[in-house]
C-alpha cells in the first residue's frame, strides 16, 4: 500500500492552506492508499476525519490521525496512538523525548524522528542532549522528508540502518503543490492507525522515498541563523508557559496508569 506519512491540515496546522478534502481528493487520484497528516501538537484534523469518513466518496481511503509533537529537546517527533485516543497533554508543547516516548508507549502508540538532521531547531539530531538511549527507545525514523536536502535523506537513512529502524517517507506538505512528491509502500493491508501501528512494531517491510524540493526563500531563511534562534526562543517560551499544567497532567497520567 502506498502512502504519504507526513502532512499538514489547514484545519490543525496554522502554517498548512491544504484542507483535509484536498488530500483526499489529490490522494485518490494519484493512486496512493492514503495518508497520515500529522499536525503540530494538534488533533483537530483526527475530529474533522471523524465526520467525513463514512462519505462515498472517500471509501477505500486509509487516513492515519498522527501528530507533530514540538519537543524541549529532539525537536519534532511524530507521533502515532490507536484509534481515537486524542491526550490533551499532546497539545502542550515542551515534553521531554524520554517522557513523550514513555507517555506513547504506555498508551499503545509509536514515536519516530521527523526529519532528524534537518533545521538544528526542530530536528532531534541539531540538539547535543540527542543521546543512544534515546535513539534506542525510538520505533521509527524519517527516512525522506520531501523538504530537506539530499544530505539531510541520506543521513537519516544511515540512521535507521544503523539502529535497526524502519524508515518512513513524507512531504511534510503545507501547500498543495508539494501533495505526491513522496511515498511510502507498506507490505500489510494497512486500514487504520492500529495497523500501521503493528506494522512498525512487526517488522514489515516498509520502503521510502520520494522527490526532494528546490530551495526557496522560505526553506532558506529557516537554515539561516537568526530563523533558528527566532524559532528556539518561540518554541522554548511557550514551553515555559505551558510547563505548570503540562507537568500536572503528565503526574496525573501515570497516577492513572498505576491505579
Amino acid at each position: 500500500m502506498k502512502f504519504d506519512l507526513h502532512c499538514h491540515t489547514k484545519e490543525g496546522s496554522f502554517d498548512s492552506k491544504v484542507p483535509l478534502s484536498e488530500y483526499l481528493r489529490k490522494y485518490r487520484m494519484l493512486g496512493y492508499d492514503g495518508f497520515m497528516f500529522a499536525d503540530h501538537n494538534s488533533y483537530r484534523a483526527c475530529k474533522k476525519w471523524a465526520y467525513m469518513r463514512d462519505l462515498p466518496e472517500y471509501s477505500g481511503m486509509t487516513v492515519i490521525c498522527g501528530i507533530e509533537y514540538d519537543t524541549k529537546d529532539a525537536g519534532h517527533v511524530l507521533v502515532v496512538l490507536p484509534d481515537g485516543l486524542y491526550p490533551k497533554l499532546l497539545k502542550i508543547r515542551g515534553m521531554r523525548c524520554m517522557k513523550l516516548i514513555r507517555l506513547v508507549h504506555s498508551l499503545g502508540g509509536i514515536v519516530g524522528l521527523a526529519h532528524p538532521f534537518g533545521v538544528a531547531s526542530s530536528s532531534a539530531m541539531g540538539f547535543k542532549l540527542m543521546d543512544i538511549k534515546l535513539l534506542e527507545q525510538i520505533d521509527f525514523v524519517e527516512v525522506f522528508n520531501t523538504c530537506e536536502k539530499h544530505d539531510s535523506n541520506y543521513l537519516a537513512s544511515e540512521l535507521a540502518a544503523k539502529y535497526g529502524l524502519p524508515g518512513t517517507s513524507g512531504t511534510d506538505a503545507h501547500s498543495s503543490k508539494y501533495i505526491g512528491m513522496a511515498w511510502t509502500e507498506i507490505d500489510a493491508d494497512i486500514t487504520c492507525n492500529v495497523d500501521f501501528i503493528d506494522a512498525i512494531k512487526n517488522g514489515t517491510i516498509i520502503s521510502a522515498t520520494g522527490i526532494e524540493r528546490k530551495d526557496t526563500k522560505k526553506g532558506k531563511a529557516k537554515d539561516h541563523w537568526t530563523g533558528i534562534l527566532g524559532y528556539k526562543i518561540y518554541n522554548r517560551g511557550l514551553s515555559k508557559l505551558k510547563m505548570p499544567r503540562r507537568k500536572y497532567m503528565h503526574r496525573k497520567h501515570f497516577r492513572n496508569l498505576s491505579k
